[in-house]
C-alpha cells in the first residue's frame, strides 16, 4: 500500500514541481531583466510585491479550503458535493478579486506612501501596483481553477499553463521593459503590462480546461438554493488556513517597513535574496503540496495512519533537499548576485544573508509541510494560533531588536527570521507526531 500511496505523491509532485518552477521563473525573470533597467525599479517591485501577496493571499481563503474538499470529496466519490465547492470557489473568489481590483487601480500611492517608499522610488512603485494590481480579479479565478485542478489530481493542466505564461512572460518583458520589436521602452511599467496580459492568458485557458475536464457544466439543482454548507466548510477552513498565511505575509511586509528604514540598498539586496532563496525551497514548497493533497485522499479514505507514514516521509525529503541547496547557494552568492549587481555593498550583504540563510531553510522546509499538511487534514487552527504568537512574538519583536535597535540591519533580522522558523518547526514537529490531528477530517 505504502508504495502505492508513494507512485500517487510522484504523480502529483512533477506536475506540481514544473508548474511551481515556472511560477518562480516568472518572478525571478522580472526581477532579472529590471536589475538590467535599475536597482531602484527592482527595489519597488520589491516593495509592490510584497503589498500584492497579501492579495493573492486572501484568494487563499477559498483556495486553500478548496483543495482540501476536493481532494476529501474525490476520495470519498462524492462528485455533486465535488461541483458545488468548485462553483462556489470561483463565485467568492470573482467578487473578492473585484474588490481587490478596485482597490488596487485607485489607491495604490496611498498604500506605498503608507508602506514609506521613498519619493524616487514611488515613481516605479505606483504605476507597478495600478497595473498587475488591477489585475487581481484575474489571478483570483486562474488560482481558484488551478487549485481544483490539481486536488483533482489533473496537475499537469496548469503546468503546461504556466510554460505557455512564461514564454509570453519574458518576451513581453524583453519588448516592453527595453523597447524591442517597435515597442516603446516603457522599463518597469512594461514589466506590469507583460505580467498582467500573461496572467489574462493563464485564466481563459484554464477555465477551459477546468470546463472541458473537471467539471462540464453547473447543474442548478446542486446550487438551488446556495449551498450554504459547502461555503461554511470552506470558510471554516480557508479563514484559519489563510489566516496563517496572512499573517506571515504581513510579518514579513512589517518587517519590509523596517528594512525600507535601513536604506535602499538593504530594500533592494533583501528583493534579490528572496528571489534567489525561493528556489531553495522550491522543493519543500512541491513536496508538501503534493503529499498534502494525497494525505486528504487518504484521510477521504479513512486511511489516518497512511496519511501520518506519508507525512513523515515528504517532511525528512523536503528537509534534506531544501539545507543541500541553501548551502550550494550561499557557496555561489558571490557569483549569483553579480549578475544581478554591480553594486559591491549589495553583493557582500547578499552574500552573508545567504550563510544566515542556511541556518533558516531546516525550520522552514518543516514549517512549509506542517501547514500544508495539518490543513489537508482539517487541523486548520493549530497552524493559525502557533503562527500568530511566534511570527510575531519572536519574528518581528526580535526582527526590529536585532536589525534596528542593535543596528545590525538587514542581517540581524535574518537571524530573527531563523529563531522564528525553527521554534514554529519544533512545535509542528510535536503535533504530528501526536495524531491529534487525525480527529479533524470532514468525510
Amino acid at each position: 500500500m505504502i508504495t502505492n500511496i508513494k507512485k500517487e505523491l510522484k504523480k502529483l509532485f512533477i506536475p506540481i514541481f514544473i508548474e511551481t518552477l515556472l511560477v518562480t521563473m516568472l518572478g525571478v525573470m522580472d526581477t532579472f531583466m529590471l536589475s538590467q533597467y535599475s536597482d531602484d525599479a527592482v527595489a519597488a517591485a520589491g516593495m509592490d510585491n510584497q503589498v500584492l501577496q497579501i492579495i493573492l493571499l486572501l484568494f487563499t481563503i477559498i483556495n486553500a479550503s478548496t483543495s482540501v474538499l476536493c481532494s476529501q470529496y474525490l476520495g470519498a466519490k462524492l462528485n455533486d458535493r465535488l461541483t458545488q465547492v468548485i462553483g462556489v470557489a470561483l463565485i467568492f473568489n470573482f467578487f473578492v478579486g473585484l474588490v481587490m481590483s478596485l482597490l488596487m487601480t485607485f489607491c495604490a500611492k496611498d498604500i506605498l506612501l503608507f508602506m514609506g517608499l521613498r519619493p524616487e522610488l514611488l515613481v516605479h512603485g505606483e504605476i507597478y501596483m495600478q497595473i498587475v494590481g488591477g489585475f487581481s480579479i484575474v489571478q483570483a479565478i486562474q488560482t481558484t481553477c488551478s487549485a481544483v485542478l490539481r486536488s483533482v489530481d489533473k496537475a499537469i493542466y496548469p503546468m503546461i499553463v504556466v510554460g505557455i505564461v512564461n514564454v509570453l512572460n519574458i518576451i513581453g518583458n524583453y519588448a516592453l521593459i527595453f523597447g524591442k520589436f517597435g515597442f516603446p521602452a516603457l522599463g518597469i511599467q512594461g514589466a506590469a503590462i507583460s505580467t498582467s496580459f500573461s496572467r489574462v492568458v493563464a485564466m481563459v485557458i484554464l477555465l477551459v480546461v477546468l470546463m472541458k475536464t473537471t467539471v462540464h457544466k453547473f447543474p442548478l439543482r446542486l446550487f438551488r438554493p446556495l449551498p450554504t454548507r459547502e461555503l461554511r466548510n470552506l470558510l471554516y477552513i480557508g479563514l484559519p488556513s489563510a489566516g496563517e498565511n496572512i499573517s506571515y505575509q504581513l510579518q514579513q511586509l512589517t518587517l519590509l517597513y523596517f528594512i525600507n528604514w535601513i536604506g535602499n540598498e538593504a530594500l533592494t539586496t533583501r528583493t534579490y535574496v528572496c528571489n534567489i532563496v525561493m528556489f531553495v525551497y522550491l522543493f519543500a514548497v512541491c513536496i508538501a503540496n503534493s503529499g498534502a493533497i494525497t494525505i486528504g485522499h487518504l484521510m477521504g479514505r479513512a486511511k489516518a495512519r497512511a496519511a501520518y507514514l506519508m507525512g513523515k516521509y515528504v517532511w525528512h525529503l523536503a528537509l534534506i533537499v531544501s539545507v543541500s541547496f541553501s548551502i550550494v547557494c550561499a557557496c555561489f552568492g558571490h557569483q549569483i548576485l553579480s549578475m544581478l549587481t554591480t553594486n559591491q555593498t549589495i553583493i557582500a550583504l547578499g552574500c552573508t544573508v545567504f550563510w544566515v540563510d542556511c541556518l533558516l531553510e531546516p525550520g522552514k522546509a518543516i514549517n512549509i509541510f506542517a501547514t500544508n499538511a495539518l490543513r489537508a487534514t482539517g487541523d486548520v487552527h493549530f497552524p493559525l494560533i502557533l503562527g500568530l504568537i511566534v511570527q510575531w512574538g519572536v519574528g518581528v519583536l526580535l526582527g526590529y531588536i536585532f536589525g534596528i535597535v542593535l543596528g545590525w540591519g538587514l542581517t540581524g533580522m535574518w537571524f530573527a527570521f531563523t529563531l522564528d522558523e525553527t521554534i514554529r518547526a519544533i512545535v509542528f514537529v510535536r503535533r504530528w507526531n501526536s495524531l491529534k490531528w487525525a480527529r479533524h477530517k470532514f468525510v
